[in-house]
């Protein structure tokens, strides 16, 4: 093991649970940990994606992995999760499952977006709240959140998604302050455009994107040291070239970035 991977599992291990460990950031959150042989819960909805995930990670790694196939947009899917790990010395959180939608939100389907909300805010919520519990009892672990550029302001043509990412930024923020003294990293991880397979579920045409195991490696190389990482020179330049305006014009220039990448 390199260094990081040592820090890793002194301070997190020996089980990890990553939930969007299936597909995009929570996949490539997965293989960083396993590296670093933490012990992983792997929760998304896709069994079998997960349990040739669990083998191949067991084979090549050597740790122990447990599968659970899980809609986080189910209300009791937090409870569930919380049973099936009840047994497990978790110490650390990776909530990388969400999804979002583009376009105008009047044109938007209402059963959708409340799903988007379950998953991005709710069970986000849920899932802090429970291990973060575990992991201040244990007076050590952290808390992996993901949020986005698109929560440092309104975006037309994705208001939804960049509303519920704002709620994981501000949750995040409040949270470091308040677990750190109780030996708990809390960390909210804001990349750019991903090629995750975010663009296609909601609709977009991505121009340059950062990649998964990037935006993975920055933020567990970040993860106790600060409280937020823009993951890739490209988050860097999109959200620094902002930060000068007046926040309406941020939500503009967002929007008719939007606009063009959901009308090309």
């Amino acid at each position: 093991m390199n260094k990081w991977q040592k820090r890793l599992y002194s301070r997190y291990g020996s089980w990890a649970v990553v939930t969007g460990a299936s597909s995009g950031i929570g996949h490539a959150m997965a293989l960083r940990l396993a590296e670093a042989k933490l012990n992983l819960v792997l929760v998304a909805r896709s069994q079998h994606v997960l349990e040739q995930m669990a083998t191949d990670l067991g084979d090549r790694y050597g740790i122990d992995t447990r599968v659970v196939r899980l809609d986080l947009a189910e209300e009791t899917g937090v409870d569930t999760l919380a049973t099936i790990t009840q047994d497990l010395d978790v110490g650390l959180l990776v909530a990388a499952a969400g999804f979002g939608t583009s376009g105008l939100f009047l044109d938007s389907q209402l059963d959708q977006e409340l799903e988007m909300l379950n998953v991005n805010c709710r069970a986000l919520l849920a899932l802090s709240w429970y291990f973060g519990q575990r992991c201040a009892k244990r007076g050590r672990g952290g808390l992996v959140l993901m949020s986005s550029i698109v929560g440092f302001q309104g975006m037309p043509f994705a208001a939804h998604y960049a509303a519920t990412k704002a709620y994981v930024q501000t949750l995040a923020e409040a949270l470091a302050v308040e677990l750190t003294p109780m030996g708990v990293d809390v960390i909210a991880s804001a990349p750019g455009p991903t090629n995750s397979g975010f663009g296609a579920r909601a609709g977009m045409k991505m121009g340059k994107v950062l990649h998964p195991e990037d935006v993975a490696q920055a933020t567990l190389d970040t993860l106790g040291r600060k409280s937020l990482v823009l993951p890739g020179l490209l988050t860097k330049v999109l959200v620094y070239s902002l930060v000068p305006l007046p926040r309406w014009a941020r939500v503009r220039i967002m929007g008719r970035v939007m606009h063009s990448m959901t009308h090309a």
